[in-house]
């Protein structure tokens, strides 16, 4: 019993003294000869911290910060939430058809790989069979559930007007996000614009963009949302019939509307005016009377969302910015039922609030949105490890949100991390990129060996990919 004791001692601190030597090497790599670095490893099976690093300071986490939001939302939710966007009658006015958005970011997405009109096919439909088409009908769309103030103030202009920037509002449509085309065959002249897909109604763009031969994707969309007027800069590949960038869409319920017209007008229907709700909520939200122009009366059709479960999958495999915007509204109006309560600020104040009653120091957490994209977010490696604790041990949900997180060296955002080493499969974490910051949090199951890990490197000299190979280095060193 004692020489049990005396070796599970001498490991213990042979694989201490190895952790600190490894510490000790990565954070006096020359690419992180500048850089603020905050590491915490944790071992899930006792509790007990295996190497600390200024675990306590706050680091900017780019979209490592998704972690907070989706582990929040499932925590609240639950994994088989549905978002769902119903098509009713104005009970008021039978002439008027409804469009009432809850906040699904997966309307008509791109993510799942499935029909994106199918919305727009399978409604018209249900109207059809329910429906007479010789009244002339006006459409409604019910977009106000977050208000419109759809991105954090917080967000920069180089962001801004970006499809990874998109809006998050109660109607989602497209991923809120188009795709311009241009013609760079005349190495001569300025890229030639020939459409967006989908069609977007007044859209303008001063386009000053130039031509590269790198074959690099250099392009960008600027402009705020509700404004059609955008400007495109930076450099695009020459010599191509068609080349794509992607912009947020400016209004996508005014988007939707106009499309459900035009699928009604194909199908037979007589269709009027289409409006949104935008402006009637502005005006009686100086009004003492809050009343909504609407009754919804019949519910003709319903849209469901995918899953809780799937919506974050999608979240931490592709670091999607917009599914995680709409989460941490949607987590705002769970807390403020009130529309005209800042959705952000209230999911924002509800994140904190959620892990201090967890028992997790919530001190370090500064949220300025749910994605991480704002420069001014900021959270310890020690918040996001016992976070990560917290959801292996402790979590209902634990098993799909361990799921969600892409498999170094296999899939996702992790595809090329960790690959052909001992660690590909066996990591799953979250990756987090902006200008100057690279981090990793998630888990290291390896056998009996079980950790989370939270690695987190601000403003690093060196070049990006020095410094994952370094983060690689020592993950492989545990």
């Amino acid at each position: 019993m004692q020489k049990n004791l005396v070796l599970s001692v001498f490991l213990f601190l042979a694989s201490f003294g190895y952790s600190q030597t490894a510490l000790q090497q990565f954070i006096t790599h020359p690419a992180l000869k500048h850089a603020s670095v905050g590491i915490s490893v944790t071992d899930m099976k006792t509790g007990k911290r295996i190497v600390s690093y200024n675990a306590d300071k706050s680091l900017a986490p780019a979209s490592v910060l998704k972690l907070v939001t989706t582990a929040t939302a499932i925590e609240v939710l639950g994994e088989n939430y549905r978002y769902k966007t119903d098509l009713a009658i104005d009970t008021n006015d039978p002439s008027r058809i409804l469009v009432i958005g809850s906040g699904d970011p997966t309307l008509g997405s791109e993510a799942f790989r499935e029909n994106p009109n199918a919305f727009f096919i399978n409604g018209v439909d249900a109207l059809k069979k329910s429906l007479p088409v010789d009244p002339e009908y006006f459409i409604y769309v019910v977009d106000n559930l977050f208000g419109y103030n759809g991105i954090s103030p917080e967000w920069t202009w180089i962001d801004i007007g970006n499809y990874y920037a998109a809006g998050a509002y109660g109607i989602s449509i497209f991923d809120n996000s188009y795709r311009l085309f241009f013609n760079t065959t005349d190495k001569n002249g300025c890229p030639k614009i020939l459409r967006t897909e989908p069609a977007i109604k007044g859209l303008k763009f001063l386009n000053s963009l130039s031509l590269n031969n790198t074959g690099l994707d250099n392009g960008y969309i600027y402009g705020v949302p509700f404004s059609y007027d955008r400007a495109v800069r930076g450099d695009i590949p020459a010599g191509r019939v068609e080349f794509s960038i992607k912009g947020d869409i400016p209004d996508p319920g005014l988007l939707l509307g106009e499309t459900l017209a035009a699928y009604l007008s194909r199908a037979g229907f007589k269709i009027g005016k289409v409006e949104t709700a935008r402006s009637d909520y502005f005006s009686l939200n100086c009004s003492s009377d809050r009343s909504q122009p609407y009754h919804i009366g019949r519910v003709i059709f319903t849209q469901l969302s995918r899953t809780l479960k799937e919506i974050i999958h999608e979240i931490n495999v592709e670091s999607n910015n917009h599914y995680t915007e709409h989460l941490i509204r949607t987590i705002g109006r769970y807390s403020n039922k009130d529309i005209y309560a800042d959705p952000l600020e209230a999911g924002i104040e509800y994140v904190k609030e959620f892990w201090k009653r967890k028992g997790v120091d919530v001190s370090s957490l500064q949220m300025y949105d749910g994605c991480g994209l704002a420069p001014q977010d900021a959270v310890s490696a020690l918040f996001l490890d016992d976070l990560l604790v917290y959801m292996y041990n402790k979590s209902n949900y634990s098993i799909p949100f361990f799921d969600s997180l892409p498999k170094a060296g296999q899939d996702g955002t992790l595809q090329n991390f960790l690959q052909n080493t001992r660690l590909s499969g066996k990591v799953s974490a979250k990756s987090g990129s902006i200008g100057g910051v690279q981090c990793y949090a998630g888990y290291l199951v390896d056998g009996n060996k079980k950790l989370a890990f939270t690695v987190m490197v601000n403003k690093f000299n060196g070049a990006r990919i020095q410094v994952k190979g370094a983060i690689e280095q020592f993950l492989l060193s545990l």
